[in-house]
């Protein structure tokens, strides 16, 4: 018996098999696995008990032995969270967004007290979110698109690091914790959006001053008055209340006198500019404030101070029709010095003439009401045509709406347009001539206007008389795309576009350019595609814009040439329907490289131009350079640097744009998107995939 014994004893000890030889945090990650089912094929296949520690399995980060990091997003995991999360006493970083992981959040996940990043968005959890004010170091908290419900935990004031928190897309139900703006005044982007919360929005929200992007507190049920500390919020905010039960007068104050209607609408109750419901005469606003201020009179001086006001405003309404005078002659003189001296300071390009300092500074140097006004005089007869039923307006109201120039190139002068209602248009005035070539515009423009697509900008209107033509577009907001990459000179804040924005944008151009491409009237080539030529909507949503533009000028301008290859090389970047980049902006320069090699060789226009500089564009997004890249003394083209990089087996993190660093958990998707980028790069137009291919593959993309 006792023999028996000790061969059991010599075998157990000689067998490690027999023994987990993991750390302890080894063992909180296996039993995370453990609570998984159905694990996709491939998948945590190297989490093994038998390593040392967990420091080289797949999705986990250490330092000093310790799991700092576990991020596994995107990996169509199916089950729950297990509390053992809570004992990996290092962890800061936690990703494991859009999966299938289901059940209630464990109270046991925070004693993680180290968390900076909490992302769940994406998957199935429910029931109410414990108290969350132990993590006070935690900066991003994303549990967005769930099935989350109670309240918002009221202990996540004391989490005064915040930065980013979404729970948009979640049941949430009740007010907002006392201090929410107060003690998260840290936060740079908030989302509330499609929840169930109620009562009042509280007066401290204005606190939030340094929110870079939305509020976005839409479709909840917040009711009573609109703080007038909201206006209060950075001017590059963009306020988003509506479908609430909001009431009374919106307040005129700060930066919600540049919030659009849309932010309002669904809150039957509200009143007052931007919505054109009027409020009634004793609805005013409690939290307006008068530019100046209101001195105390008797009834007896009341008369007198009335007449007093009128003979001011009279004397007002003179000083100001004299410097609107001023600023209107001003304008002609300028506009008709650059007429007669355009054969000395303009070029012609394939048919549009670009002046040579044709961008105007950000600050414009008149306002533009006047200018537009002037129109009237020879828009006399018409053509108007409205494409978009849903947005109405008319010739007489754009002419008197306040006006804004935004620049001015060979494609015409661009105005920002806001009508009465709130409504904000692009207006482009096109040239002059082309009096005799009324069908031809007609034919063209309208089957531009054609073209619905939410990643195309819309053609709203144009209108046509033997001396003007306009057209007018929706505006788009938030400014180009290669701003969005490289900022731009004067830009005071820049916040760099994080991985999967970039991807959500590239699909989106994708999915432009293939509707483009295949199910257009005339299944078009863009043939000029390139950042500065791409917007972006209030969420950041790509839009392609300038479609068709040069040939409409063409023919306003009388010019019986076209040349889309000379343009595509030799273009600077035209006046877009958002406000214009910097003068020194590098696309002024840098617009030829996004050709495709063929275009200069005066062949037809193909898609496969547009596949190229979609390429172009795309490794543009994914290094941060420009397209020409300055390597000691050699200047070289983006699509030449990548394969030499890869020749010499650089690391990726070379060739990755620096602002990506702390996505780096996402390489393999970025290298998918790479692959994809390089074959619209190809040399032979041949050998470039179709749109409808690119789009597709984008797609499997997370």
């Amino acid at each position: 018996m006792a023999f028996s014994v000790l061969c059991f004893l010599f075998l157990l000890w000689n067998c490690p098999a027999f023994v987990v030889s993991v750390n302890e945090e080894g063992l909180a990650l296996l039993t995370f696995k453990g609570s998984l089912k159905d694990l996709p094929e491939g998948c945590l296949t190297n989490w093994n008990s038998s390593d040392e520690n967990p420091c080289l399995w797949l999705g986990v980060t250490c330092k000093e032995e310790k799991v700092v990091s576990l991020s596994l997003p995107n990996r169509q995991l199916f089950g729950i969270l297990p509390a053992d999360l809570g004992k990996l006493s290092a962890l800061s970083h936690l990703n494991l967004g859009n999966n299938k992981l289901f059940g209630n959040l464990p109270s046991d996940l925070f004693d993680a007290k180290e968390l900076k990043s909490l992302i769940l968005s994406g998957n199935s959890l429910s029931g109410p979110v414990p108290q969350i004010g132990k993590l006070s170091h935690l900066r991003t908290l994303d549990l967005s698109q769930n099935s989350f419900n109670g309240s918002i935990p009221s202990s996540i004031v004391q989490c005064k690091r915040l930065k980013i928190l979404l729970l948009n897309k979640n049941s949430f139900y009740g007010p907002l914790p006392d201090e929410f703006g107060t003690s998260l005044s840290n936060l740079q982007r908030l989302d509330l959006s499609f929840n169930r919360i109620s009562g009042s929005i509280p007066g401290d929200m204005g606190n939030l001053l340094n929110l870079k992007a939305t509020l976005d507190m839409s479709h909840n049920f917040f009711n009573g008055p609109i703080p007038a500390s909201l206006g209060k919020l950075p001017q590059t905010t963009y306020i988003d209340l509506c479908y609430n039960n909001l009431s009374g007068p919106i307040p005129q104050i700060g930066t919600l006198l540049n919030v659009g209607p849309t932010a309002f609408i669904g809150n039957p109750f509200l009143c007052g500019p931007p919505l054109k419901i009027q409020c009634s005469s004793g609805a005013k606003d409690p939290n307006s404030q008068s530019l100046i201020p209101k001195l105390p009179v008797n009834s007896e001086e009341n008369s007198t101070i009335n007449a007093k006001h009128r003979h001011l405003g009279v004397v007002i309404t003179i000083v100001a029709g004299i410097m609107v005078g001023i600023c209107f002659i001003g304008f002609l003189f300028s506009y008709s010095y650059k007429k007669v001296y355009a054969c000395k300071g303009s070029k012609r390009i394939g048919g549009c003439s670009f002046e040579e300092n044709s961008l105007v500074r950000r600050d414009i140097f008149c306002f533009a009401k006047d200018v537009l006004e002037t129109l009237s005089e020879s828009m006399e007869p018409y053509n108007f045509v409205r494409f978009d039923m849903r947005s109405d307006f008319n010739v007489d109201q754009l002419l008197t709406a306040s006006a804004f120039l935004l620049g001015k190139s060979g494609l015409g002068i661009l105005y920002k347009v806001v009508l009465e209602d709130g409504l904000t248009l692009a207006v482009r005035r096109l040239g002059e001539g082309g009096s005799q070539r009324f069908k031809e515009f007609q034919t063209e423009v309208e089957a531009i206007g054609k073209i619905k697509h939410p990643n195309m900008v819309t053609l709203l209107a144009y209108c046509w008389s033997v001396e003007e033509k306009l057209l007018i577009y929706e505006y788009v907001p938030n400014g180009d795309l290669a701003s969005a990459i490289h900022g731009k000179a004067g830009m005071v804040f820049f916040t760099p576009l994080s991985w999967p924005l970039r991807l959500r944008i590239m699909k989106g151009i994708a999915k432009g350019l293939t509707h483009l491409h295949e199910f257009s009237p005339k299944k078009y080539v863009h043939g000029n595609l390139k950042p500065s030529n791409i917007l972006l909507g209030q969420n950041m949503e790509p839009q392609i814009s300038d479609l068709g533009l040069c040939r409409l000028a063409n023919i306003a301008g009388e010019s019986q040439t076209f040349q889309l290859e000379q343009i595509a090389a030799e273009t600077p970047p035209q006046n877009l329907p958002h406000e214009m980049s910097a003068m020194n902006s590098p696309a002024v320069t840098l617009g030829s490289q996004y050709r495709a090699p063929e275009a200069s060789n005066g062949r037809k226009p193909s898609q496969k131009w547009d596949v190229y500089s979609f390429g172009m564009i795309m490794l543009e997004m994914i290094s941060g350079k420009l397209p020409l890249i300055q390597v000691g003394s050699l200047e070289m083209g983006i699509v030449q640097w990548f394969h030499l990089s890869i020749e010499e087996r650089k690391p990726f993190i070379d060739v990755l744009d620096p602002f990506l660093a702390h996505d780096l958990d996402m390489q393999e998707e970025i290298v998918a998107a790479l692959k994809v980028a390089l074959s619209c790069v190809h040399k032979s137009p041949e050998r470039r995939p179709s749109m409808r291919y690119v789009c597709d593959s984008l797609d499997k993309l997370a």
